[in-house]
């Protein structure tokens, strides 16, 4: 095959491969966008939780203590208190804990993203690198460093 022969095998065969791995990078970066806020977005939530969490127990501990100074019908309206206040906080620690279980999965996913958009870049270059070598080693290397930002990003959207 002739150099202007093998110049168009690769520029065709580059072109989809550059528009494919375009995509997915598009669609990556904007998954991995997505997942870095469910992260920040969830810690906060989780926080703010806990932060309710520890108010319901500082006035179930007040409500108790007045409960245990007064008498009569105060007595037991403050002891109510107390309990409403002790199973609220069983509410929000259950809350809590699952933005934290959602928060960590997400984390998990989160490298994942970061790895395929960086092979996905480098395939990307490759094939460009191709076309302006006319080199056919360096296309079919794009075609594997791309193949596995693929695989990398598929795994971090499905299978973590």
């Amino acid at each position: 095959m002739t150099r202007s022969e093998l110049e168009i095998v690769i520029k065709k065969r580059a072109a989809i491969v550059v528009t494919i791995f375009a995509a997915l990078l598009a669609i990556s970066t904007l998954l991995g966008g997505s997942n870095s806020s469910k992260i920040l977005g969830n810690t906060i939530a989780a926080n703010n939780q806990w932060a309710w969490y520890q108010a319901k127990n500082v006035r179930s501990v007040i409500y108790a203590t007045t409960a245990d100074t007064t008498k009569g019908s105060l007595s037991e309206h403050y002891r109510e208190e107390a309990r409403r206040m002790k199973a609220d906080m069983d509410d929000l620690a259950a809350k809590a804990k699952a933005l934290e279980v959602e928060r960590d999965l997400a984390k998990a996913k989160s490298p994942y993203f970061t790895y395929a958009g960086s092979l996905l870049q480098i395939g990307i270059v490759l094939s460009t690198a191709a076309i302006l070598a006319v080199a056919m080693p360096l296309f079919w290397g794009s075609v594997g460093v791309g193949s596995l930002g693929t695989v990398l990003f598929f795994y971090a959207q499905f299978g973590v």
